[in-house]
């Protein structure tokens, strides 16, 4: 008999006021993992209950104590990584290899706010001598976070982290596609000691239990992470209720390869910045930008270097394992199509994996475009999937107005051993980021969050915990 995973609401393991469930789907493999509780607006309704009523006495407990409990929580995901990590690739297609990564990240994140947690302090302001002028950093009170399926308890905890942090109470809605995970670590949390109602996690839809869960009157901000098309419909709800959001939306990342760069060190890291976690990641750097005079030696090597990725989901490391649902594999699929009748031409990739293993998942080819023109699909709108598309440069004034030719800001790459170069085309550079020779170096500290439709606001970092909060001045009259 097929598992039922329930909600976990107030403390506890909660059915779906609808009773209905749904299946989720292990895309290594098409068997079905579990049923999953399919939430509608009164669960969110239930759920957003019990963190307000939650929210005062979280909000009051002393920074130290709610620090102690965060780094508890992050003991308890290191004590359960392997179940964890097991939940993860069986639900979204992380590699085995790979879970201890995404895993121990999670718990990163808990460490890092609880440190952070007594530092939220405000100022003192100059003022007449009769006068007394401060500030404070307080919670908003209930937080609603929204995360998508491409790294579920990673992206639930760097969003949840903060926000606890700060003393908000948090609901908690995952992806549809991969709600495993974040419903066992609510449930973890609370073995951990974390106050009933203070983290609840709604499964279901998002016209069901997303949007609810945004507009609802006690709600007072918003995470999210997804597509730009769903960022703005919250953004929408947020502007009418005047609410503050934070989102992380798509990108188009350019990742800049000058003449003068290290070959041997960039191929494989361009080529990993396109192709981590299956090129599932909003920062992925897809738009790869070659100086001219490099651009056929870099093109063999980088179509050489795919094709020795391992495919598979218990490959060694690092390796591809599929995508995580069969609507975002059918879309890729699209795309490469799209490619085709646009003229681009395939170098390596382009099509299902098939083989030992293979032939029952959503597994696609690493895949490399050229012959590319800045009006095609591919080159202007995110893939979500391993691929990569090589465009070529003269110019470093050439490689820059290419790189913010795109409606997104989220990421960006230059490689090279100019030091001076760097510092130039990193302040022209329209993104949130900025690597050098590297790429997804994600330091749990360092801010992360998009220009243009990228986004708004910031993820991680000190950034991230005071957007989780409201400053308050007070002024005192002493006479």
């Amino acid at each position: 008999m097929t598992a039922q995973v329930n909600m976990f609401i107030n403390g506890k393991s909660v059915p779906p006021a609808s009773q209905l469930y749904f299946e989720t789907i292990n895309p290594a493999d098409g068997t079905v993992l579990a049923e999953v509780a399919r939430g509608t607006e009164a669960d969110i309704h239930a759920a957003v209950e019990a963190a307000d009523a939650a929210s005062e006495t979280w909000g009051s407990v002393n920074p130290m104590e709610r620090a102690r409990i965060l780094n508890r929580l992050a003991q308890a995901i290191r004590d359960n990584m392997e179940s964890l990590g097991r939940m993860e690739s069986d639900d979204m297609g992380i590699p085995y290899e790979a879970q201890h990564i995404v895993i121990e990240g999670s718990a990163e994140f808990f460490e890092y706010y609880a440190g952070l947690a007594p530092s939220l302090q405000g100022d003192t302001i100059p003022a007449d001598q009769d006068k007394f002028v401060y500030t404070t950093y307080e919670p908003y009170g209930v937080v609603g976070i929204i995360t998508p399926w491409n790294a579920p308890l990673n992206q639930a905890a760097r969003s949840a982290a903060p926000a606890l942090a700060a003393g908000n109470t948090v609901v908690l809605k995952p992806s549809e596609y991969t709600s495993l995970s974040t419903v066992e670590f609510a449930r973890l949390a609370s073995e951990a000691g974390l106050p009933d109602g203070v983290l609840n996690v709604v499964t279901g839809f998002g016209p069901d239990v997303g949007a609810p869960l945004a507009a609802h009157r006690k709600v007072s901000k918003v995470g999210f992470t997804g597509s730009v098309r769903t960022g703005q419909a919250i953004g929408a709800i947020a502007a009418e209720k005047v609410m503050p959001v934070t989102l992380e939306l798509g990108g188009k990342s350019p990742n800049i390869v000058f003449e003068d760069a290290d070959l041997a060190a960039a191929i494989p890291m361009v080529l990993f910045g396109f192709i981590a976690n299956s090129g599932q990641i909003c920062s992925s750097g897809t738009r790869v930008l070659v100086q001219r005079s490099i651009y056929e030696e870099f093109s063999k090597m980088i179509a050489a270097a795919a094709e020795q990725i391992p495919i598979g989901i218990d490959k060694p490391f690092p390796c591809l394992g599929p995508i995580a649902n069969q609507m975002q594999y059918d879309k890729v699929l699209n795309y490469f199509q799209s490619a085709r009748d646009e003229g681009a031409t395939i170098l390596t990739g382009g099509e299902k994996a098939t083989g030992e293993g293979l032939d029952d998942g959503l597994y696609i080819r690493p895949t490399v475009f050229t012959d590319v023109a800045r009006d095609m699909r591919i080159v202007r709108e995110e893939i979500f999937g391993p691929a990569g598309v090589l465009i070529p440069f003269d110019t470093e004034e050439e490689a820059i107005e290419i790189a913010n030719d795109t409606d997104y800001g989220l990421c960006s790459g230059i490689w090279t051993r100019d030091v001076s170069r760097v510092h130039r085309v990193a302040r022209k550079i329209k993104a949130g980021t900025v690597y050098v020779n590297t790429y997804h170096d994600h330091s749990v500290g360092a801010p992360v969050g998009g220009y243009k439709k990228s986004g708004i606001g910031r993820e991680r970092g000190i950034q991230a915990l005071r957007q989780y909060t409201q400053m308050k001045n007070v002024t005192m009259n002493l006479a």
